[in-house]
């Protein structure tokens, strides 16, 4: 066998030990990250009180506990308030910002991004805490207007992206179509620009609904017994009670939020919404 030859032989045997150990690293992560999940999936059909792994018996008690549990029905009733209208308040203002950014060049855009998506790398309790002195500093009383507003902070960079994303996507030439046959700015915006970014939009919402609603570090700060939403009650009830309840509720959240997300996906196409490579 010929030089070259055995050199690109040995070339494609590298390839694929680096092909087939990158594969595992990958695999190997995602069993790091999907462990912790599954045994507390199995952990919530234990039949005894205690919180243990494995199960000696099964049961599904714990479910119809995390069901009928006063704090956690009412948890789940003041996040959904909650939710409704900080996802929707920063899908307004989120595509509204992303717009301006998108389309327009003016003093200091650099400096309202970045204070804008701020709340990506500042801790959420640093947040959290940030408000609870601001509302302390104005004799407000944390009612459900400061969590609202908390939330709206919170996730507004995931809204800002998935439009951002979908704006840049937008083929240009749609609006420029609809100028030339007379549309007026107003009108273009509203009958090519909102239809064709409806995917980003409710994506953005989508994303911002789930964090809004599983948001606990920064809602510890900011809810009150009256406000607290179904993350802080799950935190109440564990300082309590050590039985498996808090295991089947983390089962319904998985479910319901796997469900949704892959709901989404297939109807919306999250991966083209929310890809950067695609960006222009």
């Amino acid at each position: 066998m010929s030089a070259p030859r055995k050199r690109l032989i040995s070339a494609k045997a590298g390839e694929r030990i680096l092909a087939i150990a990158g594969w595992s690293a990958v695999w190997l992560v995602v069993a790091f990250i999907i462990l912790p999940a599954v045994v507390v999936g199995i952990s919530a059909f234990n039949d005894r009180a205690i919180l243990s792994f494995p199960p000696q018996a099964w049961s599904t008690r714990w479910f119809a506990r995390a069901f009928s549990y006063r704090d956690f029905s009412e948890g789940f009733r003041n996040g959904l308030i909650i939710t409704a209208f900080a996802s929707s308040i920063a899908l307004v203002v989120g595509a509204g910002f992303a717009f301006a950014l998108d389309r327009y060049s003016f003093r200091g855009k650099m400096a309202l991004e970045a204070v804008l998506t701020s709340p990506l790398v500042i801790p959420h309790f640093t947040i959290g805490l940030g408000f609870l002195i601001l509302a302390a500093q104005i004799h407000a009383t944390r009612t459900f207007a400061l969590v609202i507003v908390c939330h709206v902070v919170l996730v507004l960079p995931f809204v800002m992206r998935s439009v951002y994303v979908s704006l840049r996507n937008l083929d240009s030439r749609l609006e420029l179509a609809a100028a030339s046959l007379g549309a007026r700015p107003g009108r273009a915006l509203f009958t090519v620009t909102l239809p064709l970014l409806i995917p980003g939009l409710f994506s953005g919402w989508l994303f911002a609904a789930i964090l809004s609603f599983n948001e606990f570090t920064a809602s510890l700060f900011v809810t009150a017994q009256a406000t607290q939403t179904l993350p802080v009650a799950m935190y109440n009830y564990v300082r309590e009670y050590a039985d498996p309840t808090l295991a089947a509720l983390s089962v319904i959240y998985i479910v319901v939020t796997a469900l949704v997300l892959t709901i989404a996906n297939a109807f919306l196409g999250l991966g083209k919404v929310l890809n950067v490579e695609h960006v222009r």
